[in-house]
């Protein structure tokens, strides 16, 4: 008995340091995540990242148009570390960004911006997010934002649903945080 519960915790020693992603989205190369040091040596720190907003520019594009989004993701509490910022599109990640948060007290709001290249995107409607995930933070629930208003990809040079021009933009607050500070 001793020696296995020495082997389960050797092996989460392991597998918190890293850890290899068996998955990839089209277009996204798997590679090695490393997690960062957050103990500050009282054994006591609070992780909390929350995705606060995330905008769309044009919401209506054609096969092979960038899309540009926007995010605003907020250190709601202590620690430091580099973690990624995942672009999802269907609920898969298109797009990745390192990003570091929790060097400078002060600083609690980290805007992050992507460029998606719909190539060979299927026309239709497409649900757009971000998320930014820490195995430490305490509040999980508020790591993903998705836009409520689905991105509507049309053929190239075809025509929008309703005769709609390509364009136009949404953006999704999360409610819980209210609209200031951004």
């Amino acid at each position: 008995m001793r020696g296995s519960t020495m082997a389960v915790w050797v092996a989460a020693a392991i597998l918190a340091t890293v850890a290899i992603p068996g998955w990839a989205a089209p277009g996204v190369t798997p590679g090695t995540v490393l997690f960062a040091e957050n103990e500050t040596g009282d054994g006591n720190v609070n992780i909390d990242l929350a995705v606060r907003r995330v905008t769309i520019a044009p919401v209506r594009a054609h096969a092979g148009d960038v899309v540009h989004v926007e995010v605003v993701i907020e250190n709601k509490a202590e620690g430091m570390a580099t973690t990624n910022a995942e672009l999802l599109v269907d609920g898969k990640a298109v797009a990745r960004q390192l990003f570091t948060w929790g060097m400078s007290v002060g600083e609690r709001l980290y805007r992050l911006s992507f460029d998606w290249d719909t190539r060979g995107v299927s026309p239709g409607e497409h649900r757009i997010g971000a998320q930014a995930f820490v195995w430490e933070d305490s509040s999980p629930f508020d790591n993903r934002l998705d836009v409520a208003q689905p991105l509507v990809i049309a053929p190239a040079g075809g025509a929008f649903p309703g005769g709609e021009a390509a364009g136009g933009s949404a953006t999704e607050t999360d409610p819980r945080f209210g609209k200031g500070g951004f």
